[in-house]
């Protein structure tokens, strides 16, 4: 159906963020989506900090925005804003990089006290780099995202409903319409 870029945004290869993302990225699949996982903490920091557009790793990520239906755009939230290896990503960007884009901005954080992160730090960026709609996002709560040692996920009953929610009106956005079973 769409093509989907996941941006994890998480400088940790373990984070929370990360997992749940990918979490999230398989609940697109299902959904018809072909889903693109992009880890900005495996972009080589000497491109990412010393602003080489040139560089591969630069490249391809611009390569992957550009062909992306939307975009899926995961941080934890570190002093109320979204995480520095994110913002070193974004501003590499071209500046329209998201005109075209359906984009979903979701963030993970210890306390409530970081909900607004994404209304007031993500999204003003997200709008200037031109997304057409972006989707009403998610916080959730670090406590409310339990990582296994198999590495699996399991989310609160309440997050995981909520966040079910906030995927499908993305994907609807995208123009996928889920198939409802008929009352009976």
């Amino acid at each position: 159906m769409a093509t989907v870029l996941s941006v994890s945004g998480s400088p940790s290869a373990s984070s929370r963020t990360n997992r749940l993302l990918r979490h999230l990225d398989r609940r697109l699949t299902a959904q018809g989506h072909e889903v693109v996982p992009l880890d900005v903490r495996t972009i080589p920091a000497e491109a990412l900090l010393g602003a080489d557009f040139g560089h591969p790793a630069i490249v391809e990520a611009t390569e992957l925005v550009a062909r992306a239906d939307g975009v899926v755009v995961g941080t934890p939230v570190y002093k109320a804003s979204y995480s520095g290896v994110l913002k070193a990503l974004l501003d590499l960007l071209p500046q329209y990089a998201l005109a075209g884009k359906t984009v979903l901005p979701l963030a993970t954080g210890g306390t409530v006290a970081h909900v607004l992160a994404i209304d007031y730090a993500l999204r003003p960026v997200l709008g200037s780099m031109g997304a057409d709609h972006v989707v009403p996002g998610w916080f959730t709560l670090d406590k409310d995202i339990t990582v296994h040692e198999d590495g699996s996920l399991t989310l609160a009953p309440a997050a995981g409903e909520a966040l079910g929610q906030v995927v499908d009106r993305f994907s609807a956005a995208l123009g996928y319409r889920p198939v409802l079973a008929a009352a009976g």
